[in-house]
């Protein structure tokens, strides 16, 4: 049963050994197999759109990432995400993409985050503009993913901001990046997150992993080089609704990759939305498995009520506490 005490809404204080006093971390350093989950941002400006996702999938989960404006598109701010959840109590990830915003922009947004209490960060390099809906948008890429997290920890470990001028209380951050086990050349995937282990990273979450096989390959390597005992791995997994679905995905999204059987299996079922729930919870149970893995990060466009399912179904929180952190109360309007 989990610690009492891990109250989404309390402050907690650092525990030694920690960066944070974040849920994330202490779970992660308690030796329990961590789940989180993706809050994909609304395109609106009402917070109840947030609350009503993040709810959901809040019983289910140990954080909640906030994308920032995944795969070049536009939607509420990871940013502004946070400030709604962190303030009705909920543990989330901030994702920064480095796409956006310069140095400067960036090192102010870490600084505002931690004060509104977010307590982990992902850093990404971003999708390229030409990958959205405002291809003519101009693209900043000042820092990538691994110089990012080199500054966040100066910023936290130091004290001090790129410039050499000091800060006078400075972040309490959990810092995580991301990994693509699944593109070539594979022999140097590893290779390339022993550098943003190296830069800061704290934790990994990678790209959706719908071939084992691969994924085990891929963490022999991590034990080769014990990056498994210096971050935790969270391996991405979502559902797939269709076999034609999927076959898109493969297509057109950078980076995933499904295997021909994965496929077979979709177009051979009577229900393929049945068949893409039962196959991602699985690979959940596969993953759990594996020697080296700490967790998974599950993702599903727009679709927390069906993560949610997945995650229950899967039984890798039997005996954890939900987690069920109360929405704000709605504002009070004033007529004049």
């Amino acid at each position: 049963m989990m610690d009492p005490q891990i109250d989404p809404a309390a402050p907690l204080p650092n525990l030694p050994g920690h960066s944070s006093g974040g849920r994330l971390e202490r779970i992660l350093r308690a030796g329990k197999f961590a789940v989180t989950a993706e809050l994909n941002p609304p395109d609106s400006a009402d917070p109840r759109d947030v609350y009503d996702r993040a709810l959901v999938l809040s019983e289910v989960c140990d954080a909640i990432n906030a994308t920032d404006a995944s795969g070049a598109n536009c939607h509420m701010s990871s940013v502004g995400i946070c400030s709604l959840l962190t303030r009705a109590g909920y543990a989330v990830i901030m994702q920064i993409s480095c796409r956006d915003r310069n140095r400067i922009a960036i090192q102010g947004d870490v600084l505002g985050a931690a004060a509104m209490g977010v307590q982990n960060i992902l850093c990404l390099t971003g999708d390229g503009v030409q990958a959205g809906d405002q291809p003519e948008a101009k693209p900043v890429f000042d820092f990538d993913s691994t110089s990012l997290l080199r500054c966040i920890r100066g910023m936290r470990d130091e004290g001090k901001f790129l410039s050499g001028r000091k800060i006078t209380v400075p972040p309490r951050v959990f810092l995580g990046g991301a990994a693509n086990p699944f593109v070539p050349p594979l022999d140097h995937r590893a290779i390339h997150i022993g550098k943003k282990i190296a830069a800061g990273a704290q934790f990994i979450q990678t790209q959706y992993c719908y071939d084992v096989p691969m994924l085990r390959k891929f963490m022999d390597k991590v034990r080769e080089q014990g990056l498994h005992e210096k971050a935790f791995f969270l391996i991405g997994v979502g559902p797939l609704p269709s076999s034609k679905t999927a076959r898109w995905m493969r297509s057109n999204v950078p980076g995933v990759h499904i295997p021909d059987a994965v496929i077979d299996r979709m177009e051979k079922s009577k229900n393929e939305k049945a068949e893409g729930k039962q196959l991602a919870i699985d690979l959940i149970q596969e993953i759990k498995e594996i020697e080296g893995v700490h967790g998974v990060h599950v993702m599903a466009y727009r679709q927390e009520e069906f993560v949610n399912e997945i995650i229950h179904a899967s039984g890798v929180m039997k005996n954890r506490q939900p987690r069920r952190a109360p929405r704000p109360a709605e504002p009070v309007s004033v007529v004049a």
